[in-house]
């Protein structure tokens, strides 16, 4: 009878393997999305200078969604837009708060924390304008998600970012 650890050793020389195959893919990709971008005395990831031109491009493409819809968003939030026989399986109220709980964490909540300590009023300026970014991202991407959905004989509903994406 084999024991535990020979079953721990058989994965782990599966997992080595994976990783050792990997490695030099993983490699380029992170060479290429983590390459410094320096202006001035500034330096920082490609990664970061994409994000925000992606929230700066929705925020336009979108007309500033994230005032606009400030109005809308209320509504949902207060139920106005809800009826008993709406289809689907999640009211919007619902649908809302899952989608701000897969995006605000308790790590977003210890950043901030840890941020403000560190970084002072300035910090905080920039929390609040990736923020707003953020905000116009996080539309274009849900947007996509309700378009791509669809709705089964059932009544069920599968779609989202695999389906986008």
């Amino acid at each position: 009878m084999a024991s535990v650890t020979d079953d721990v050793g058989w994965l782990a020389a599966i997992d080595n393997g994976i990783n050792a195959a990997f490695e030099p893919i993983t490699e380029i990709f992170s060479t290429i999305v983590f390459f410094p971008i320096t202006i001035g005395d500034l330096s920082f990831p490609f990664v970061v200078a994409w994000l925000i031109a992606a929230g700066v491009i929705f925020t336009i493409y979108f007309g500033f969604i994230q005032f606009r819809g400030l109005k809308v968003a209320y509504e949902v939030v207060r139920g106005h837009y809800s009826s008993k026989d709406d289809p689907g399986e999640v009211p919007h109220f619902q649908a809302l708060t899952s989608a701000l709980s897969g995006t605000v964490g308790l790590g977003n909540i210890a950043g901030v924390g840890a941020a403000m300590a560190l970084g002072g009023p300035g910090a905080t300026f920039w929390m609040i304008l990736a923020g707003l970014l953020g905000m116009a991202t996080k539309f274009a991407e849900c947007t996509l998600g309700v378009k791509y959905r669809e709705v089964h004989a059932d009544g069920s509903i599968s779609g989202g970012p695999f389906k986008y994406l």
